[in-house]
């Protein structure tokens, strides 16, 4: 779970303001093999913070004030969502961790071009949602309430960790037919073993926040991470997109992903794009749409 500047050359981590990713090293890493409970407890209330929401950027702005803003009430906080077009054929995005659904705003042009109608809503933390971040769970109750509003999607597109939470929710019966993966994870681990790789924290960290998690918000249950990996959707047509440069989500993830889905997944490769360049590429975003219309792939 984690966020890249503009280069894909380079890669930082949004933590919660007033944590310095060499500060994090020096407290966990000793913590964690003296108390390992501790030192999960304290890495959980870092890696659910994504940093301060970024804002709308200027270049997604015409096409964000374009939505209609209609809040999902969940557990006490309302989930800003947003919907495009006349409402017929209506196509889910979710955005990935440090993101908010304005960044799919190239996305969400070439959709109403075509014909269709974007719907989207920003996370726990990111956009004008309040935080800190929801399990997977949450966001599928979020997008089983979409679901309800806005009938069943003809497809799912995907960005960054919002990829294991489009599988699942469509694995768990969300009426989806197609679904674009960009940038997406296969290995639900990869969310906390990415975190500790780019902060530089050691393994005992690494299983220490892992049993925290487990603990926090799935009843200490150790099989999260294979249930909420990649599985095969059947039925289902994906289309997998990543970067050979990607440094956030390594190329080889994309890997898991088609290997799941089999001979129904299809694999668009970039170069020299990285993890969020990808989202606003136009032939990225031209072949997402044709994939998703049922255009030559």
């Amino acid at each position: 779970m984690t966020q890249t500047t503009a280069s894909p050359q380079t890669t930082t981590v949004p933590v919660a303001p007033g944590f310095a990713p060499a500060a994090i090293r020096a407290v966990l890493n000793p913590a964690a093999r003296v108390s390992p409970r501790l030192a999960g407890r304290i890495a959980l209330e870092i890696w659910r913070r994504p940093g301060r929401p970024i804002q709308v950027h200027r270049t997604e702005r015409a096409v964000h004030d374009l939505a209609r803003n209609e809040p999902v009430a969940h557990d006490g906080t309302r989930v800003a969502t947003y919907a495009w077009g006349d409402g017929r054929r209506p196509v889910l995005l979710v955005h990935g961790w440090g993101g908010r659904a304005s960044r799919f705003a190239p996305v969400v042009a070439a959709l109403l071009e075509a014909g269709l109608s974007p719907v989207a809503y920003d996370a726990w933390g990111h956009g004008a949602t309040p935080g800190p971040a929801r399990t997977i769970l949450d966001h599928r109750q979020v997008i089983g309430a979409l679901e309800q509003r806005h009938g069943g999607f003809e497809a799912v597109v995907a960005h960054s960790f919002g990829v294991p939470v489009a599988w699942h929710a469509v694995a768990d019966g969300l009426a989806a037919d197609r679904v674009v993966a960009i940038s997406g994870m296969g290995d639900f681990g990869d969310l906390v073993g990415s975190f500790c790789a780019q902060l530089g924290l050691d393994a005992p960290v690494d299983s220490a926040l892992r049993a925290a998690i487990e603990r926090r918000w799935f009843d200490g249950d150790a099989g999260i991470w294979e249930r909420f990996s990649t599985h095969r959707l059947p039925g289902r047509e994906v289309l997998v997109v990543h970067d050979t440069t990607d440094r956030v989500v390594l190329r080889g993830q994309a890997d898991l992903l088609l290997a799941a889905q089999g001979a129904q997944a299809r694999l668009l490769e970039t170069t020299g794009l990285g993890h969020y360049r990808i989202l606003r590429d136009p032939a990225v975003v031209a072949a997402a749409v044709a994939f998703v219309t049922g255009g030559p792939r």
